[in-house]
C-alpha cells in the first residue's frame, strides 16, 4: 500500500493491489474509491444497488457507501483512493465531469466496461502513481495530476458509452420521466405509488420496470435522492445539521438523523467529519 497523509494523519490519496476476499465482506471506505479488476467477474452491491460485471472492467463508490463484491477471477485486484481535502470532484467538476456521472448518480450503473486499450492506459496511469509513490519525495502535483487524468479519461469512457446508439437503442422512456420527476419531487413525494401515478402506470408494473431498468426498486430511488441530497448539503455547504433537515423538509434534526442513519449507517455529523467540507462551501458563500 502507498498513501499521502495530511497533517492530521488522515489518508488522502492511496492506491494498492488486493485480493477480491479482502472486498468480499461490506464495507466503508472515508474515501473515494476506484477499483481496477483486469479480468474475472462477479456481482458488486452499493448501497442498494446489485450490478453485474465481467472484466476488465472499474467499478466506483462514494465516500461511506456501503460496498462489497462477489468475484470470481484470481487475477490480483488494484484500488485506488482519494480524499476530497485532495482532489475535490466539484471544485474540478469542469476539468473532470465526473461528479454526478462517476460518482455521486444513482440512476447510472457505477461501472465502466474497459476495452484492452483502455485496460493498458488505465494499467500504465496506476503504475505511474506507484512510481511516483517511490520517489524520495513524492509530489503531490504530479499525483494529483495522475488522479485528474484518471478520472477525466474514466469520465470520457462512461460519456460515450451513454451517448452510444446500443445504450439509447435501450432507454425506458417512462422510467426516464421517472427519474426527472423523482428529482423534480423528491422533497415531498416519498411513496412509489405518487410516481406511479404521475406516469399513468400499475404499482406493479412500476416497480417491475423500475428495477429492471435501474437495478433498484422504486422506494430505494426515493430513499437514495433524499440522501443523496443531504450528502450534498452536509459535504458541500456549511450549514448546520438542523438547517439541513429543514431544507429536506423533515420534522426535525432528530428523525432526519436516525433517517440519514438508518440508510448510510453513519449519522449526519460523522459523515461531514469524516468526508469534511469543500472548498466549494466557502466559495459559494463568496
Amino acid at each position: 500500500m502507498k498513501e499521502v497523509f495530511s497533517r492530521a494523519g488522515e489518508y488522502l490519496l492511496r492506491i494498492q493491489n488486493t485480493e477480491a476476499a479482502e472486498l468480499s465482506k461490506p464495507v466503508q471506505f472515508d474515501e473515494y474509491t476506484i477499483i481496477f479488476i483486469p479480468e474475472g467477474k462477479g456481482v458488486y452491491h452499493a448501497d442498494f444497488g446489485v450490478f453485474n460485471y465481467t472484466g476488465p472492467v472499474m467499478l466506483f463508490s462514494t465516500p461511506l457507501q456501503v460496498i462489497y463484491i462477489e468475484h470470481t477471477g484470481d487475477a490480483p485486484i488494484s484500488m485506488l483512493q482519494f480524499h476530497s481535502d485532495f482532489y475535490c470532484i466539484e471544485y474540478h467538476r469542469a476539468e473532470v465531469a465526473c461528479n454526478g456521472l462517476l460518482f455521486n448518480n444513482i440512476y447510472l450503473q457505477p461501472c465502466i466496461k474497459l476495452s484492452c486499450t483502455d485496460t493498458d492506459v488505465f494499467a500504465h496511469l496506476l503504475s505511474d502513481i506507484a512510481n511516483e509513490f517511490e520517489q524520495p519525495s513524492p509530489s503531490e502535483i504530479v499525483l494529483r495530476s495522475y488522479l485528474q487524468l484518471f478520472l477525466a479519461k474514466s469520465s470520457n469512457i462512461k460519456v460515450k458509452f451513454i451517448e452510444a446508439p446500443e445504450a439509447i437503442k435501450d432507454k425506458d422512456e417512462q422510467m426516464e420521466q421517472f427519474r426527472q420527476l423523482l428529482d423534480q419531487h423528491y422533497l415531498t413525494l416519498h411513496k412509489p405509488n405518487d410516481y406511479a401515478q404521475l406516469l399513468a402506470m400499475s404499482p406493479n408494473n412500476f416497480t417491475k420496470r423500475c428495477t429492471r431498468y435501474f437495478k433498484k426498486t422504486p422506494s430505494q430511488l426515493i430513499q437514495e435522492r433524499l440522501i443523496l441530497e443531504a450528502k450534498k448539503r452536509l459535504h458541500l455547504t456549511r450549514q448546520s445539521i438542523k438547517e439541513v433537515a429543514y431544507a429536506l423538509k423533515f420534522q426535525d434534526e432528530f428523525y432526519f438523523s436516525r433517517f440519514f442513519k438508518k440508510i448510510t449507517q453513519v449519522s449526519p455529523q460523522t459523515f461531514r467529519d469524516k468526508t469534511g467540507i469543500s472548498i466549494v462551501a466557502d466559495l459559494s458563500k463568496a
